[in-house]
């Protein structure tokens, strides 16, 4: 294995510096082993996928990483310090399919591509090798390539950089680029709101200083995180240099045009722009001017918060069965990813809220803009997308297509929108955006570009016929050069008079013109004499050339070369044309986005009759007729209907509590999430699956329902449960909404029931805020005489025939008992256990009662056995039962209507006989 060699070449000379065409000297390697090995050596921390012909090759231990991540075959090529040398290789134009799952995997890539022609190698001698660079690193947060992104969701980089703000705290800057659609967004968080913004972008990359990363207090956060967290060296990123960064990038002297920056926003946008220019090995993505995001300006949601909700994923992960999921009706990607974006961030400012929330009523009453709009919406292409890989030297063809069908919807969608009377704000904004659209571009790229185009502009054949008609001369004379050297004979033959004149072609002459021996000298006199240049003189022939017939083969022979050249040529115009409208084109690409989200809100308000909420500035909380959204979208698609309930805990200058009892599978932790998912709906400005909603302004939710253990961490379910519920105490306040399930449930009874006790008391007198508070410990229920501000609710259950029935129904009051055994029932526990818990509790509520205070076990009497006692004798018959006698000789089959009905009210008769 070369990795000695690999390891002091990389101490010998820098990351960054060229790489020799010959290769470094490196003991017993070939010439291009030695090239590989100090590529590689600049490149460590990635796998190194290689060129070679129309593969990509690894070697060594990056060839055995890669055959067991994609199932490849390893394979061997040569021997290296007397050991095989590992190699696997993957085809060129497949590559991006395996780059994804080496990516998804957490593997980084440096691509290696030929920036030579072989033959140029040729020349410099025979052991010479092609030179080779590295003109990408291929990381999960800086991919561009539409086949490795998910298309509704943003593929964020996040860097994060900080400041001291007193002697043992710091407030941390981050940066969030995606380098796919330009979007450069920064803000400022203290230390313990750092974890939940973190979890707000949902990351795919993460880079950060060593400091940072080093940082104890940290270590937690970047084990619980699930991007791959990147350290960057301290010394690159000094304050100084991270600002000549930004200001290089955007081509200005001064950062003041856009804002006010922290210090840790600078280091922050600094990290991020460093690690971009590495990646990209220079190139520079077309981004947009960073954007301060206000500190306060969306509502506070903490990592475990999110999780609990699943609003964007479920605890598995998954997509499906997210919040998202259930509400996402864009028909964009674009749509997509600013809906997940709003969903991660819910707004705090009234005005903005109101704004979306404006646009999305005026849609939901006008249900022909509403369909047309989003008819258009769904033939526009991924703008923003296509414009980046373009900006980066990576786009194609079909990208200027984008660009223009894009351009194409959005001026048809201004049209529309200039036709409509009365549009709000919201929408008149984004119209104004879209008519920015420059048409005399979306002519261009519809003239120049073919109807059928290739992935790839190498493909070749993507400019329309008589668009360039040197392209049109080249196609001709590569594609059907028969038609063309036949139209030049026939004009030489009747130049000349000579019949008989024809052009051929062999592998010593090329093309030339040959005539019959007898007729050659009487048809070449005059002019043609001039014209033609005698080559050669056969028996019965002689053969002659032109300087238009030299021409004309030069052109021929390269006519494939020359019209790949021509159409690279079209394609560099046309791209630095889109380029040079870069702000207004991404202005266009928001602008669909934002209508794609007004028109699906307004799609699933009117699907699922949801209404629109009343928001503002006090502390009501009053929800009629609220559903969960995303267990009624289930419940919907298996016929069932949902049970709506009401919410109220508004109160004024402080807010109300609600404890909630009732059994397991009653609905408790249904309630209490739809109430929440409600809250964060209303305020991401769109409707809400309620009868109606009046909600004052939430600046943090707080959830914590359910609880599991982190064994990695060395954490019990009860610490991780303490753990959040603290969180919630020390950081709620008044505005808050808090939703608490089953405090206090993983210890010992009364521990639990005393810290769930104290916890209630913190939230009524200290924190004051809005809260959902569920529980089993029914001596909870008693407080409500005591706190103000507490009421009692619980969950309707019904019993028929010993069977329990869930009714879903929150109403006032106090559950009669918890029901836990007709749920073991349903859960399908032996029946001996069920009986044998029904003893228990029987003798455990008669200690009670005799002797209040915690029973003792050795007070209750022990079971000989846990087996399911034997069934009940059937009772023995009467010996003298008319009645049963009577039901006997009834055939019930074998009866007329008339002689059922005589036989029934004989049986009433004898029963009133035998009373």
């Amino acid at each position: 294995m070369a990795q000695a060699a690999i390891r002091s070449i990389a101490r010998a000379r820098p990351a960054d510096e060229a790489v020799s065409a010959s290769g470094p000297a490196v003991p017993g390697a070939t010439p291009m082993m030695a090239q590989y090995i100090e590529i590689k050596a600049a490149n460590p921390d990635c796998l190194l996928f290689y060129r070679m012909g129309d593969f990509y090759e690894l070697f060594f231990e990056d060839a055995e990483v890669a055959s067991r991540a994609l199932g490849i075959v390893l394979t061997k090529r040569g021997k290296h310090a007397g050991a095989d040398i590992p190699m696997c290789g993957v085809p060129i134009d497949r590559a991006d399919d395996y780059l994804n799952r080496l990516i998804a995997l957490g593997h980084r890539v440096a691509v290696c591509e030929q920036t030579e022609d072989p033959a140029d190698a040729k020349k410099r001698g025979p052991k010479s090798v092609v030179r080779r660079e590295v003109v990408r690193l291929v990381t999960p947060g800086t991919i561009t390539e539409d086949r490795l992104l998910d298309p509704g969701r943003a593929n964020l980089l996040l860097a994060i950089g900080r400041r001291k703000v007193a002697e043992d705290a710091f407030a941390y800057g981050l940066a969030a680029l995606d380098i796919s659609t330009g979007r450069f967004s920064l803000s400022e968080v203290t230390g313990a709101d750092l974890s939940g913004a973190v979890a707000r972008h949902d990351p795919r990359e993460i880079v950060l200083s060593e400091a940072i990363h080093a940082d104890p207090a940290l270590a937690r956060l970047w084990k619980d995180v699930s991007a791959p967290v990147t350290p960057l060296a301290q010394a690159e990123l000094e304050p100084a240099s991270a600002e000549r960064r930004i200001k290089a990038q955007f081509g200005v002297s001064t950062l003041e045009g856009f804002g006010s920056f922290s210090r840790a926003e600078v280091a922050a946008a600094g990290a991020a722009l460093l690690y971009i220019e590495r990646t990209q090995i220079g190139a520079r993505p077309p981004l947009s001017p960073p954007a301060r995001e206000a500190s306060g300006a969306t509502l506070s949601i903490d990592a475990a918060t999110r999780a609990n909700l699943e609003l964007t994923r479920t605890l598995s992960g998954e997509r499906a069965g997210s919040l998202l999921d259930a509400i996402d009706r864009t028909v964009s990607a674009s749509g997509a990813r600013l809906l997940a974006e709003h969903l991660a961030g819910p707004l705090m400012k009234l005005k903005a809220i109101a704004r979306r929330q404006e646009a999305v009523a005026f849609l939901f009453e006008d249900h022909a803009l509403r369909r047309s709009l989003r008819d258009a919406l769904a033939r526009a292409p991924d703008l923003a997308r296509a414009l980046s890989r373009l900006g980066l030297g990576r786009g194609g063809p079909r990208d200027l297509a984008a660009i223009r069908d894009g351009l194409d919807a959005a001026a048809l969608i201004a049209a529309r929108l200039s036709e409509v009377q009365a549009l709000p704000d919201g929408l008149g904004r984004l119209g104004k955006h879209l008519a920015g659209a420059d048409t005399d571009l979306v002519e261009t790229l519809r003239a120049a570009l073919a109807d059928e185009l290739p992935l790839n502009r190498r493909d070749g054949n993507f400019v329309r016929a008589s668009y360039h008609p040197e392209i049109d001369e080249a196609r001709l004379l590569g594609q059907d050069s028969r038609k063309v050297i036949a139209a030049l004979q026939a004009r030489y033959a009747d130049e000349t008079g000579c019949r008989t004149l024809r052009i051929k072609h062999n592998n010593v002459l090329g093309y030339y013109i040959e005539v019959p021996q007898a007729v050659g000298e009487s048809c070449l006199k005059g002019l043609m004499r001039e014209t033609f240049v005698h080559r050669q003189t056969m028996v019965d022939a002689m053969r002659f050339t032109s300087v238009e017939l030299g021409e004309l083969e030069t052109k021929i022979s390269g006519a494939s070369d020359r019209t790949l050249a021509l159409e690279g040529a079209v394609f560099e115009e046309l791209a630095t044309s889109v380029l040079a409208q870069t702000a207004a084109i991404a202005q266009v690409a928001e602008a669909l986005a934002g209508l794609d989200v007004a028109g699906s809100h307004a799609e699933l308000a009117v699907e699922q009759s949801w209404a629109r909420p009343q928001v503002d500035d006090s502390l009501a909380f009053a929800i009629e007729g609220g559903r969960h959204p995303v267990v009624e979208a289930a419940l919907r698609r298996t016929g069932e209907p949902f049970i709506a309930n009401d919410c109220d805990l508004s109160g004024e200058g402080r807010g109300r509590i609600r404890l909630i009892t009732g059994p397991n599978m009653g609905g408790k932790s249904t309630f209490l999430r739809q109430n929440a998912l409600i809250a964060v709906l209303a305020q991401m400005g769109a409707f809400v699956p309620a009868a109606r909603a009046h909600i004052g302004l939430v600046d943090r939710l707080f959830s914590r329902v359910g609880a599991a253990d982190d064994l990695a961490r060395g954490q019990s379910t009860f610490m991780v449960e303490m753990v959040e519920t603290a969180a919630i105490l020390n950081q709620a306040s008044r505005r808050s909404l808090v939703i608490l399930d089953e405090i206090g449930r993983g210890t010992a009874t009364f521990d639990g029931l005393s810290i769930a006790w104290a916890c209630l008391e913190h939230l009524h007198e200290v924190n004051s805020c809005r809260a959902l508070f569920a529980t089993h410990f029914h001596e909870l229920t008693a407080l409500s005489q005591r706190l103000a501000r507490l009421d009692n609710a619980t969950l309707r259950v019904a019993e028929h025939r010993g069977e329990v029935v869930f009714l879903h129904e929150v109403v006032p009051g106090v559950a009669e008992r918890s029901y836990g055994l007709q749920v073991a029932r349903l859960a399908g526990l032996p029946a001996g256990v069920i009986v044998r818990a029904g003893a228990i509790l029987k003798g455990l509520e008669k200690a009670e009662r005799d002797r209040p205070g915690r029973p003792r076990i050795d007070d209750l009497p022990l079971f000989a056995s846990l087996a399911p006692p034997p069934p009940p004798e059937p009772p023995a018959p009467a010996e003298d039962d008319a009645l049963g006698a009577m039901l006997d000789a009834i055939d019930p089959d074998a009866m007329t209507p008339r002689e059922a009905l005589e036989a029934l009210y004989g049986l009433k008769r004898e029963r009133a006989a035998t009373r």
